[in-house]
């Protein structure tokens, strides 16, 4: 996990995939993210986080079968041909397990009541989303599920596993299944979606090896955007105590929010990534944000589209538009990559005023970096073992 940086997809929409209405007939349009596996070893990663690829209603969060590639995507050939040609590559795949809840379609509302959450006599639907029904997690069998669907995919190869809305699920279901599931996959890695709260104890009492660490990424783009970098320094106080006990999974854009170079403009797109890549955690990057890809999240009924788009055939046919932002996550990631200690040192903040912003960062065998944030120039300077990274808007 130390060494992990993700390169996170969202498979239904980067590989055009329709999302509503007909389905049409079975498609392999997994096998287009193989175009791209050298294109993530090139920008310096070495995971792909993948969202939904099990068949559900539209969105993929909708599940209707945990153990079956959704048809719009392909079959299991498909998806074990990108497995292993991953790992050829030294990539490792996580999914996105989906267990807080099932489409209304599932077989198991009809079959199996009993596995469901009931209000009134009727399957109670997810905040407000009627096409989406809760699982019981008091009853036994959901984790006896969950532990099922886990373990059948770890089998086939992935390396962990992000829990979709787990904190609406509680900490002693999860501590079950990550114990059952450890038992024959030790190294399995757990990264739990969790928006706010007390992130420490959630770690302490689910045993989740991660957390999504939202705080970071509200804090980072928030203060570029409103030139107040004591908002960030109060997030990096608390970065470093959520960091002393876990490794936080750290990010500046996902496949739920306005793409940050709709917020920041590329510039400052390049200026967060700068911020992302100096700081502890388990890093990912969103497809697209290290290209300056843009897309606002809405909450109408199509509000994520422009944030899920589809990539281009091969990174052959991206627009050369992008290229400056995609040298400067390069640069970032490879400054982390010849000093992977960041992701687990101490983290100080040294000075903070409106527009500077400077921390230190010191490994578990001493060794030092520094770190220098001027939003009046728009520039980074990171230094470390007499190393540098150095970023200014242009």
């Amino acid at each position: 996990m130390e060494h992990a940086i993700w390169w996170q997809v969202y498979p239904l929409g980067a590989t055009g995939a329709p999302i509503r209405g007909e389905h049409g007939a079975p498609a392999h349009r997994l096998r287009r993210l193989e175009h791209w596996l050298d294109y993530v070893v090139e920008l310096g990663c070495n995971g792909l986080l993948l969202g939904p690829v099990f068949a559900s209603v539209a969105h993929g969060y909708d599940t209707v079968d945990h153990f079956r590639i959704d048809p719009r995507l392909g079959d299991d050939t498909d998806f074990d041909d990108l497995v292993a040609t991953a790992r050829d590559r030294g990539i490792h795949v996580m999914l996105d397990g989906v267990f807080n809840h099932v489409a209304r379609e599932h077989p198991l509302v009809t079959s199996r009541p009993d596995l469901i959450r009931h209000v009134d006599g009727a399957p109670k639907g997810w905040e407000g989303h009627d096409a989406l029904v809760e699982l019981d997690h008091a009853n036994p069998a959901v984790a006896d599920l969950v532990v099922d669907v886990m373990t059948h995919w770890l089998r086939r190869g992935i390396a962990g596993w992000r829990l979709d809305v787990a904190y609406a699920v509680p900490t002693g279901f999860w501590r079950d299944v990550a114990a059952r599931v450890r038992a024959d996959f030790p190294d399995v890695v757990l990264l739990g979606e969790v928006i706010h709260g007390d992130y420490s104890g959630f770690v302490h009492d689910s045993t989740l090896d991660s957390l999504t660490q939202y705080e970071l990424w509200k804090a980072i783009w928030s203060a570029i955007a409103d030139r107040n970098l004591w908002e960030l320094a109060h997030a990096l106080d608390r970065h470093a105590a959520f960091a002393a006990d876990f490794l936080p999974a750290t990010f500046v854009g996902n496949h739920d929010v306005t793409r940050i170079a709709t917020t920041l403009g590329a510039p400052g797109a390049g200026l967060a990534a700068a911020i992302l890549f100096t700081l502890p955690g388990m890093p990912s990057v969103y497809y697209g944000d290290e290209q300056g890809f843009t897309g606002t999240k809405t909450e109408a009924w199509h509000g994520d589209d422009e944030v899920r788009p589809p990539l281009p055939p091969t990174p052959a046919d991206l627009s050369p538009l992008g290229a400056a932002l995609h040298r400067t996550y390069q640069e970032a990631i490879a400054f982390r990559r010849r000093h992977p200690w960041l992701a687990t040192a101490a983290l100080e903040v040294t000075h903070r005023a409106n527009e500077q912003l400077a921390y230190r960062l010191v490994g578990r065998d001493s060794q030092t970096a520094e770190v220098a944030v001027d939003l009046a120039s728009g520039s980074l300077h990171a230094t470390a073992d007499g190393d540098h990274l150095r970023y200014m808007q242009a």
